[in-house]
């Protein structure tokens, strides 16, 4: 079996292997063992790094695939000499690993993921306006996205609102009920519906007030912890610094 992939996560396994969480573009998320991965001329190490983008052929066996082969296409290793950078990949990925179960295919999710990484690492856009965006490019991909178009109660069309509907997932008129809805302002309204509705790749460089920042940062984190069941850890430390 081939597909490309990307190294999600990865840990120590028995004597030189390792235990790897793959995002693969046909198989979906898998857990395969690296055998031998652990010593330098290996050749699975470095197809066993976090964040590695490859080829990966796999064999799947009773109850893990093993990894055979394969071939690097990006290893992203750019990021573990920037600490908000390796954060922020770290982010990425654990998203990936608590938003999809075992072997549920998502090869749009898994488009946005090789290219967030790719921004990330060449430092096109600002760090956390990628971050707000592939959040949102996740809920969708996931069945959570926000609709920001039309009302989430009545579903007449709106151009902007200053609530949201956290259960419903959208904003909400000025005629509806405001019940499970949190205050945002129009400005930071706006810039979620612009990264809603642009490609990653698209988003180049916005002028986000901070507040604004805060306020959408606020919102998708309550989003994801409420639509996942578990709260990401990886930013915590850069959180608090």
């Amino acid at each position: 079996m081939e597909s490309h992939g990307v190294i999600i996560k990865a840990q120590d396994y028995k004597e030189n292997d390792k235990l790897l969480w793959i995002f693969t573009e046909k198989f979906g998320k898998i857990t395969a063992i690296s055998k031998g991965s652990k010593k330098n001329k290996n050749k699975l190490m470095p197809l066993s790094m976090p964040f590695s983008f490859g080829q990966y052929m796999l064999f799947k066996g009773k109850n893990l695939y093993n990894l055979t082969d394969g071939r690097i296409i990006s290893s992203f290793q750019g990021l573990l000499k920037d600490f908000e950078k390796l954060t922020y990949g770290s982010y990425l990925c654990e998203l990936i690993d608590i938003s999809l179960p075992e072997g549920e295919v998502n090869p749009l999710l898994f488009k946005e993921l090789v290219t967030a990484l790719y921004l990330l690492n060449t430092d096109a856009l600002e760090n956390e306006v990628l971050i707000r965006a592939f959040e949102l490019k996740l809920l969708k991909y996931t069945g959570y996205g926000l609709n920001l178009t039309s009302c989430a109660s009545c579903k007449k069309a709106i151009s902007t609102s200053e609530y949201i509907n956290v259960n419903l997932y959208g904003g909400v008129c000025e005629s509806c009920s405001k019940i499970n809805t949190v205050e945002v302002s129009k400005g930071a309204y706006n810039t979620l519906r612009f990264l809603s509705g642009t490609s990653l790749d698209k988003i180049y460089k916005l002028n986000i007030t901070r507040e604004a920042k805060d306020e959408i940062k606020k919102i998708l984190t309550y989003i994801i912890a409420t639509s996942y069941g578990r709260k990401p850890k990886s930013l915590e430390l850069l959180n608090n610094l």
